[in-house]
């Protein structure tokens, strides 16, 4: 397999909105242990605990307070920055909150990205941008074949909806702004993303955690739908490949990408809550399952990611039963006693010894 990161970040500025939320730490993180120049635009960590906090990202990242529904903010960041690389990963990223707060929805996940590429157009100096965002961009047919990239946007709920405007969003300031000039500007679409350190509400894995270190019974919505479930470093590690590309002048990764599993760890919610409780072993608890009305949310869903596969030669280096044993690790380590840093530069530099790249050392 081709080496995920080939280039050395040393030395390079780098500008990640949402530095604070579960995403933005562990690529902040990778990228200040990899050299970079960190510089973070986000709203305070979105909930406590946070591995913002528990990995002490502070430490060897700029960390700057705002919200990138202000223009002006956003201007600012980037001017502060000057960054060669963005990395536009600031959302509101919950399907269910999107349904409370669908005002806050668009006017963060469509009009944020257009203050971020507005900026970068007026500052200038940006040689790339990878704009973050989501496999639910896709109009969701409830078929069993896997999305392309090449695939109509849409959404049936307002976060579904919010990621397909903001992808179409790209699109138009790609072709408008960048065509002959400015930055090259890349969209990326993930699977769903799981990792240690998240503790984000109404979301399976954080809730699962919560669960089992309470010792209660996890009340599970939706056992049987089906979503294309990945460790949180595949998908950074192809926004890197991405970036990379980009810094280098390569127009032609200046599009959007799908970055997904293969297809047998495209599971049901219902084997990713047997897999934990058997890897937490005895002391979890069995779950409930909420069988009352709720939001409409899709019930299948995958991702063709053959082209990053072809072009970029991306390959994930994890299974998802893999995934599942390095989540339940992290949490076990942390609530253990163990630093939250070293737990996660350690499975950073496992990862990177994994796809062949070791350029992080665990201790960092």
């Amino acid at each position: 397999m081709e080496a995920l990161v080939n280039r050395n970040w040393a030395g390079r500025r780098v500008l990640v909105t949402g530095h604070t939320g579960f995403k933005g730490s562990w690529l902040s993180l990778w990228l200040s242990a990899m050299g970079a120049e960190v510089t973070g635009l986000a709203l305070p960590a979105p909930t406590s605990p946070s591995l913002f906090e528990a990995a002490h990202l502070a430490r060897g990242v700029r960390h700057i307070e705002g919200d990138i529904r202000d223009l002006e903010t956003v201007r600012a960041a980037v001017g502060q920055a000057r960054p060669d690389m963005i990395f536009h990963l600031a959302a509101q990223p919950l399907v269910r909150l999107s349904y409370q707060e669908p005002v806050e929805t668009y006017a963060t996940n469509v009009m944020g990205t257009i203050h971020v590429l507005e900026a970068a157009r007026a500052v200038g100096g940006v040689r790339g941008i990878v704009c973050v965002t989501s496999d639910k961009c896709y109009a969701n047919r409830e078929w069993e074949w896997p999305y392309r990239e090449s695939d109509p946007m849409g959404g049936h709920d307002p976060y579904s909806s919010s990621k397909g405007c903001a992808e179409l969003v790209a699109a138009a300031w790609r072709s408008s702004f960048f065509e002959q000039s400015g930055p090259l500007l890349a969209t990326v679409r993930a699977g769903n993303v799981i990792g240690g350190g998240d503790w984000a509400q109404d979301r399976l894995v954080p809730d699962l955690v919560r669960a089992f270190e309470a010792g209660v019974a996890p009340l599970i919505r939706a056992p049987d739908a089906v979503r294309p479930w990945q460790h949180v470093l595949e998908a950074l590690g192809g926004y890197l490949m991405i970036g990379e590309r980009l810094l280098d002048g390569e127009r032609r990764f200046a599009d959007a990408w799908n970055f997904g599993p293969g297809d047998e760890d495209a599971q049901p919610v219902r084997w990713i809550v047997d897999r934990m409780r058997a890897v937490w072993r005895d002391d979890a608890a069995a779950p409930s399952f909420d069988t009352g009305p709720r939001p409409h949310e899709a019930g299948l869903l995958r991702l063709d990611s053959s082209r990053a596969r072809t072009a970029l030669g991306w390959r994930p280096a994890l299974t998802l039963a893999d995934a599942i044993d390095w989540i339940v690790d992290w949490h076990k380590s942390v609530g253990a006693g163990a630093d939250a840093r070293a737990v996660t530069l350690g499975q950073i530099a496992h990862y990177e010894a994994l796809s062949g790249r070791g350029r992080v050392r665990a201790a960092a």
